[in-house]
């Protein structure tokens, strides 16, 4: 009797497993490049042709508190795929990696059952803390995304789906969608031809990438996995216009648009202002695929010797059980290492729900990098302003800021008015500023000497070791 026990208990072992695995949702992560969440028609941009994206916006939920916790691809890459802010997995500067021994999601769902894959677009590392499969020949190769997704249909799979659009320069996608002179030049951005020109392009390259989306969401139903694939797109951090947010703090950098479509549990439809960070995505996939996240060991521990993730399950806001999720986020920028910067200029924030505090750590030093302060538009932005002081101003806080700003978003939404050091919002100054030392401390963010250290941390070769 016992080797027939045996049998049938291996048997249903087999098939509880198969169930499970059945049961599991696939996982489509869509990822832009370099796109401002202002830019899109769900968001409000009339200009912008978005049909695709604005279509899975009313098929799933908007969150519209999520937040990258850095403003360049790298860093806030590896912390959408670990769960970790940048600093403590030493993948803080741009062009960086992880410290060795850190592992990401795609490892704990490959240990799961999962097949795991990413297409487009890497820029992360090393190799052992992401143990995808390469698909394909580009973001484009529609014919290897099918292939993968129609390799097991008892296999649940995890896709990274990261495009090269629209990063600069804006060179892809249906030019003769957008004149120029048509365009409505957003508030932060000087209005002029060269400015209207490049975000023509620009738009151009974001309806290229959506419809990179229409055709994942085509190949889906067609395979007939729209229904039990969780998809989730955002749009990574801000544009390389001068203030449009990427290596800045600013909003325009570091909010993301996002949405979430998972037939069956996330109302279509919905919206969420709870505020959420990248770190929280691969614990809510985790949770999704019915793996309790807070029994991870992601290999890389904080200041305080804590192994588990920076972020949280935010699976409760999905199911539409819970309106709020954090109290501040937190961001970092580290401009060594980066393209044509001169001083380092690190920059640290703490944002609620309605207010920002930002720390320029070096504000004797003269911030300058070739993505925003060389080159066009911001030649043509400076030939503008020798006949307008205003202009001419707006300009130079490009490259100088304060040690300390302060901004109320429900007034100031386009951040122009710093209140810091104004006794009517002490209060606010001070508890942000608590905050922030507190994450800096968990993290192991020594500052300047953090900055000073980031060429460590970058590029293919031997890297340091978290002690």
């Amino acid at each position: 009797m016992k080797p027939i026990v045996l049998l049938l208990g291996c048997l249903f072992t087999l098939i509880g497993a198969n169930v499970f695995a059945a049961e599991r949702p696939n996982l489509l992560l869509i990822v832009a490049d370099d796109l401002n969440w202002r830019d899109l028609g769900f968001t409000g941009n009339r200009d912008i042709h978005t049909p695709h994206l604005d279509q899975l916006a009313a098929e799933g939920m908007q969150l519209r508190g999520m937040f990258t916790p850095a403003p360049t691809c790298s860093p806030c890459r590896h912390a959408l795929y670990t769960g970790l802010y940048s600093m403590r997995s030493g993948a803080y500067p741009n062009h960086t990696r992880a410290y060795n021994g850190t592992h990401s999601m795609f490892t704990y769902l490959k240990r799961s059952g999962y097949r795991v894959a990413l297409q487009g677009k890497e820029h992360i590392g090393p190799p052992q803390t992401f143990p995808y499969e390469h698909l394909g020949q580009g973001p484009d190769d529609f014919a290897a995304t099918r292939a993968y997704v129609t390799q097991n249909a008892d296999q649940p799979w995890l896709l990274v789906y990261a495009s090269h659009d629209p990063h600069s320069p804006w060179t892809r996608g249906p030019q003769d969608k957008y004149d120029p002179a048509r365009l409505k030049v957003p508030p932060y951005l000087h209005d002029n031809e060269v400015t209207r020109k490049q975000l023509a392009a620009y738009y151009a390259e974001i309806t290229q990438f959506d419809s990179q989306v229409g055709e994942l969401m085509r190949i889906l139903r067609e395979t007939k996995q729209v229904q039990n694939t969780l998809v989730m797109f955002v749009s990574e951090q801000g544009s390389s216009f001068p203030y449009g947010g990427k290596w800045s703090l600013y909003d325009n950098g570091i909010r993301v648009a996002t949405v979430v479509r998972w037939p069956g549990v996330v109302k279509a439809g919905a919206h969420s202002d709870a505020l959420v960070q990248y770190v929280d995505v691969p614990p809510t996939f985790l949770a999704a695929a019915g793996i309790d996240p807070t029994k991870i060991d992601t290999g890389c521990p904080d200041a305080n010797g804590a192994r588990g993730f920076d972020g949280k399950s935010f699976l409760p806001v999905l199911k539409g059980l819970a309106d709020q999720h954090r109290d501040v986020v937190f961001a970092q920028h580290t401009t060594v290492g980066i393209n044509g910067y001169k001083q380092p200029y690190p920059i640290r924030a703490a944002r609620d729900a309605r207010y920002k505090l930002i720390r320029n750590l070096a504000p004797e030093n003269r911030y300058s990098i070739s993505g925003i302060h060389q080159g066009e538009p911001i030649t043509s932005w400076q030939t503008d302003a020798q006949h307008d002081p205003k202009l001419a101003a707006r300009i130079e806080w490009l490259f100088k800021r304060p040690a300390e700003e302060l901004y109320d978003l429900a007034t100031d939404p386009e951040e122009t008015n710093n209140l810091a050091g104004d006794p009517h919002y002490a209060e606010v100054q001070t508890r942000l500023g608590q905050a922030l030392d507190a994450w800096m401390l968990q993290q192991g963010d020594r500052g300047m000497a953090t900055e000073l250290d980031a060429k460590s941390r970058q590029g293919a070769g031997r890297q340091k070791k978290k002690k």
